[in-house]
């Protein structure tokens, strides 16, 4: 009897306790340990603290996280971590983060989802799958490329190269999240096993993950104390022959200004030199230029800017191009010319203008030549078709293709290049239409490498009036959110049909922002599409583009989201934010303008009269933004 008894407390204790054991297993599986290792990011470090900004914090963590998964994929052959980690491994990266910044919180700041963590790009997740899908060819090609030091400028935009290339042709489906997108696989992937030093190499860290550090491991201190060495004793002894340098720089300061004349020459074709061994650009003749444009016929001219014109011509392999011809070339020049070839070289999108190659040549009678090779976009641009001489109207379904290209394109130049590029100039006539009128960013000529993933500040601002963000038009703040803003105004264009600035009936400036915020604040955010737009569709979507073009097109620069944002957007059912109010009207009326403009002689532009007067005046006086408005970029006209 008492063994009966023991055996059913028994059976009676096992059923009461199994839900706890359950509990306490699925507890385990779904509180996994995080396999990431974010101590490789702090040895890198070293002991400095990484440079926070409220711009790009998010964009840092999201660099730190490609950084550290790579590191995995090198360990494990897996580009995420399981799914079963994500909660344990976005812990280790707030503690990792808090060691810098204690009061940063990345969830609420960044508005990550946890999942995202362990989720990518079109379901690849092995690094056999990701080389099943590329293909051997591809990437011996990668391996040849990037397999060096990435420490200099040169091997790393070789190297970027290689990666764009394959990203625009293998990877165009469809990512969940914006932290392992499509985009930086072929970073992962390269800085993993394509590069013999790994990606916890200083230089391979700063070149394909953009992070930055005051040194480059033993090398770079070792280079800073010779350095120390060299400049301490260049000093004393300048400081010895300073007086009878000086005496003698008067009696030959005219060979000594021929002498550096020359050397600055010898220096810029150094440069060419240079970028030619980089790329794998074609490098034409001037001659071969000549035949294809029939001697740059007038006839042939299909844009004019202020840099010069743009040329069709046909190659002797009949394919048709562009080749766009800067004027008044000389020493100063070539460097504007070298700094767009290496830009454009460095990137390849299915919505970035690719470029076939360039030319520079010195001859007897033209002189200095510097010009580079596109494809022909034979539809033109967006504003030929908005306010150009194109007769038929955009369909809603094409303007929708082209404002998501638009949108691709530029998030692939913020998140998907390496180093990021600031465009600065994204405009309607910078939108170029290929045969399919899919969408194709052009003229890099005004864009800014971001290297640094930080906010520039300039004295100079470039770009287009009715385009250019307000903090960088005051303030000279430049960040990738001032793309966003002319993005956004771009996308009211081609939802409105109206220009960026226009004079309204009293003759007062009238900015396309202002009038398309006045209609959505008072619920009215239909009235800003184009009547008779051909194949209008749904007024939901249609809605939707709009209060997205508004929010881009924020004055104030936190408000905005970023392009991948935009393009998520764009994509999915994700909902466009509740938009904030803005401050002031982008444009004020006119007798407040002219009453404000006597007060700003202190240059006081912070405040909102101080921003509607400068708008204004702007517009009216500054000949730079207005060469910049009537002639900076060719508006390339169909050739049928």
């Amino acid at each position: 009897m008492s063994l009966l008894l023991y055996h059913h407390l028994f059976f009676v204790f096992a059923f009461l306790t199994l839900p706890l054991l359950s509990l306490s297993a699925n507890d385990t599986v779904l509180n996994a340990t995080c396999p990431l290792n974010f101590t490789v990011i702090s040895d890198l470090y070293d002991g400095e603290r990484p440079s926070f900004d409220p711009g790009t914090d998010c964009q840092f963590i999201r660099q730190v996280l490609r950084l550290v998964e790579s590191d995995y994929l090198r360990r494990t052959g897996s580009f995420l971590s399981p799914l079963n980690s994500s909660d344990t491994c976005w812990d280790d990266l707030q503690s990792f983060i808090n060691q810098y910044e204690p009061n940063f919180n990345v969830s609420s700041s960044c508005q990550f989802n946890t999942s995202w963590i362990s989720q990518g790009c079109m379901n690849i997740t092995t690094r056999q799958q990701f080389e099943n899908l590329v293909g051997n060819t591809t990437l011996q090609d990668v391996r040849r490329n990037c397999n060096q030091s990435l420490e200099n400028n040169s091997p790393c935009s070789l190297c970027i190269t290689s990666l764009s290339s394959l990203q625009a042709t293998y990877l165009t489906g469809d990512s969940t999240g914006d932290i392992f997108p499509c985009t930086v696989y072929p970073q992962i992937y390269a800085a993993a096993f394509a590069n013999q030093y790994g990606p916890t190499d200083p230089g391979t860290a700063q070149c394909l993950f953009s992070l930055k550090f005051s040194s480059l491991g033993s090398n770079g201190k070792t280079r800073k104390i010779v350095i120390a060495i060299v400049v301490t004793v260049c000093v004393l002894g300048l400081s010895l022959i300073s007086g009878g340098f000086w005496y003698y720089w008067r009696l030959t300061k005219k060979k000594k200004t021929r002498k550096s004349n020359i050397s600055s020459k010898t220096e810029m074709a150094s440069g060419l030199d240079s970028m030619n061994e980089s790329t794998t650009l074609v490098r034409y003749t001037f001659d071969d230029i000549k035949k294809a444009t029939r001697n740059f016929s007038r006839d042939n001219i299909i844009g004019i800017g202020g840099y010069g014109n743009v040329y069709k011509g046909v190659l002797p392999d009949g394919s048709e191009v562009a080749f766009k011809r800067f004027k008044n070339c000389s020493v100063a020049g070539d460097a504007s010319f070298t700094h767009e070839v290496q830009v454009i070289a460095s990137v390849r999108h299915v919505n970035l203008v690719a470029l076939r190659g360039y030319c520079t040549a010195t001859t007897n009678f033209e002189g200095h030549q510097r010009i580079i090779v596109c494809d022909l976009m034979k539809n033109g641009s967006v504003h030929d078709h908005l306010f150009g001489s194109m007769e038929k109207k955009l369909s809603w379904r094409m303007r929708q293709r082209i404002a998501l290209g638009t949108a691709r394109g530029l998030a692939y130049l913020h998140y998907g290049a390496q180093p990021t590029i600031i465009h600065r100039d994204i405009k309607a006539s910078n939108i170029l239409l290929d045969e399919k009128f899919e969408a194709k960013v052009a003229d890099f000529g005004l864009a800014k490498f971001n290297p640094e993933g930080m906010t520039h500040m300039s004295t100079r601002v470039a770009g287009t009036m009715g385009y250019v963000a307000p903090e960088y038009a005051l303030y000279g703040q430049l960040t990738e959110r001032s793309d966003v803003f002319s993005f956004g105004v771009v996308l009211l264009e081609l939802l409105s049909g109206r220009k960026a600035l226009q004079t309204n009936e009293e003759g007062q400036p009238s900015a396309l922002t202002d009038w398309a915020w006045s209609l959505v604040r008072a619920g009215r955010a239909l009235d800003v599409i184009e009547d008779g737009m051909p194949e209008q569709g749904s007024p939901e979507v249609l809605e939707k583009y709009v209060l997205i073009a508004v929010l881009c097109s924020h004055p104030q620069l936190y408000a905005r989201p970023t392009m991948d944002q935009v393009v998520k957007m764009m994509e999915t059912e994700t909902s466009v934010p509740t938009i904030p109010e803005r401050p002031i009207p982008l444009v004020a009326e006119r007798d407040d303008i002219e009453r404000t403009a006597s007060n700003c002689g202190s240059g006081n532009l912070s405040s909102p009269t101080g921003y509607q007067a400068y708008t204004f005046e702007s517009e009216l006086r500054s000949s730079h933004f207005k060469e910049e408005e009537e002639s900076s970029s060719p508006r390339i006209v169909s050739t049928d």
